[in-house]
């Protein structure tokens, strides 16, 4: 959205709605009794902040039923019954945190010896259509089904939400991943959501409609977005940060697209369409010779991708079989605006038909794709290949906001047909995931082996609280026409607002970019409706939120 920064003075202060402080921890207290939860949960149901909770073996929220999670909740899954929550056809999870309380799914072994694998994972399965004949059953041995004619089945809200220390292969091809989507549809929120150490791919979208926002995928083992059995949602602004030296057999992507396993003509076409990614690997390889593509588009996959950056694999992009080179071809599989660096062994591959001219398609003028010899020449601060916290801002998060000098500033375009809904937010020329502002600021983990979760509703790393957001307010309150959004940064910093309505749903993102200390005041949007809204201002440091009425 368009910026909405008005560089004057603050307006008289109303009272924030309160955040919690995260106190600064030395040790880890023993891990108190954890609320077991195991079967089948059949009501409407709520998880409560005050407590932690362990899920036994699979863990169903059955059709009819509700599963809502408080902000600041800790669910660990039990490693030897493979504890995973699985949403079924009919059923909901609410699961709506904030940046400064995320749920937390995470192992539920002790800090030091976590690994990927130990629990399972976080499945949600919808009516929304799949190109699957009969009654398709959800990979991972859970027994659960998927798909349907539904394009808007809503499975309910995952927002501020990490995945940690998922994902297992019960069998080859048959895996629990970080997140497991099957046929979940566009009624169904995805924003926010980060998967750690997955011990297969990070998010994967077994057909659906499924719009998602801001996901997170760091140290994958496999695939990091999946994408196949028709799934033809959208996404934007997408991190992808891997571990040199961990790998699958399979061959790790950042992409990995399929029609479906046979690679038919079946319908609808698997046809997502992503903008805004980047995927960063580390070379050299080191002691993983598994990493093979950043992107595997093959079977007939119709899958798009726009602004994105990639990075670091030993090969670009691989376009395998006759079907998916022809919808490259006739422009029902697009690549634009995007960017390659460092691709150590080659950057384009034809598999299946090799006479296909991969690197013509990637190179034609009118796509303005761009290659780059070096992962220097992206001018990345050099925190953003780290994926186990080596990072020296006081948040333990990378430093992804891009530098002044960086190519990456332009380049991006949002004019092509694929783009053209209003779901895509056209805010800059910036390619990749991250233009002035670091959204996976606060929120996300990059070390959650050394995180204590034994305390009740603590899910951000230990630290002294942050002074940096202070006088937050809107003025007039109640809003009777144009009205202002003023705070105090006591340093300088980039900063973005995020607005939502009573129920929850996003309805105005302001992106203030970097901003010097002082007062600061921002203009509302003048199309809000009547009603209850909370505004949330993310830096790098902090968040807060104020509440604010507008009764025109």
């Amino acid at each position: 959205m368009k910026k909405l920064l008005l560089p004057v003075l603050l307006a008289a202060a109303l009272a924030a709605a309160p955040t919690v402080s995260v106190l600064a921890q030395t040790t880890c207290p023993a891990a108190p009794s954890a609320v077991t939860v195991s079967g089948n949960i059949t009501s409407n149901t709520t998880w409560s902040n005050t407590n932690i909770y362990l899920l036994s073996g699979f863990v169903y929220v059955k059709a009819g039923a509700t599963l809502t999670i408080q902000p600041g909740t800790i669910i660990k899954g039990e490693k030897s019954s493979k504890g995973a929550l699985i949403i079924e056809q009919g059923a909901r999870i609410i699961a709506d945190g904030t940046a400064t309380q995320p749920i937390v799914f995470t192992s539920n072994e002790p800090s030091g010896s976590r690994g990927r694998g130990d629990w399972g994972g976080l499945i949600l399965c919808g009516r929304a259509p799949v190109n699957l004949s009969g009654t398709p059953i959800i990979e991972g041995g859970v027994g659960s089904t998927y798909g349907g004619s539904d394009a808007n089945d809503n499975s309910g809200i995952l927002r501020y939400v990490r995945i940690e220390f998922p994902g297992i292969a019960f069998q080859p091809n048959s895996e629990i991943n970080g997140l497991t989507l099957g046929g979940v549809g566009a009624g169904t929120t995805i924003d926010y959501v980060q998967v750690y150490a997955s011990g297969d791919d990070s998010f994967e979208f077994f057909g659906g409609t499924v719009n998602a926002k801001h996901l997170v995928a760091v140290s994958a083992t496999d695939d990091d977005f999946d994408t196949d059995n028709g799934y033809s949602g959208k996404v934007q602004y997408g991190l992808i940060v891997r571990t040199p030296t961990v790998g699958d057999v399979s061959g790790s992507t950042a992409f990995e697209s399929d029609n479906d396993a046979g690679g038919s003509t079946n319908s609808p076409q698997t046809s997502p369409v992503f903008s805004n990614v980047t995927a960063l690997l580390r070379t050299p390889i080191g002691a993983s010779a598994n990493f093979t593509r950043a992107m595997h588009l093959r079977r007939n996959t119709a899958i798009s991708i726009f602004n994105t950056v990639l990075s670091g694999w030993p090969t670009g992009l691989t376009l395998d079989g006759a079907l998916a080179q022809a919808n490259a071809t006739n422009g029902s599989l697009v690549l634009k605006n995007n960017v390659m660096a460092n691709m150590t062994t080659t950057n384009f591959e034809a598999a299946g038909v090799t006479s296909f001219d991969v690197a013509g398609y990637w190179n034609a003028a009118a796509r303005a794709n761009t290659l780059y010899t070096n992962a220097s020449d992206l001018g990345l601060n050099a925190d953003n290949f780290n994926s186990t916290g080596l990072c020296t801002n006081s948040a333990c998060v990378p430093s992804f906001e891009l530098p002044a000098a960086s190519p990456l500033r332009t380049g991006a375009a949002f004019t092509d047909a694929k783009l053209a809904d209003a779901f895509f937010d056209k805010t800059g020329t910036f390619r990749g995931a991250f233009g002035d502002t670091n959204w996976a600021s606060g929120w996300t983990n990059f070390n959650p082996q050394t995180t204590c979760y034994n305390l009740v509703g603590q899910t951000l790393a230990a630290k002294p609280a942050s002074d940096q957001l202070q006088g937050l307010s809107v003025a007039p309150n109640p809003v009777v026409g144009s009205a202002l959004l003023s705070f105090d940064l006591k340093r300088a910093d980039v900063a973005s607002v995020r607005i939502v309505d009573a129920v929850g749903r996003q309805v105005a993102v302001i992106e203030a970019g970097r901003l010097t200390a002082g007062l600061q005041q921002l203009a509302l949007p003048a199309t809000l409706k009547n009603g209850v809204y909370m505004a949330t201002v993310t830096t790098n440091e902090t968040s807060r939120t104020v509440r604010f009425v507008v009764a025109k």
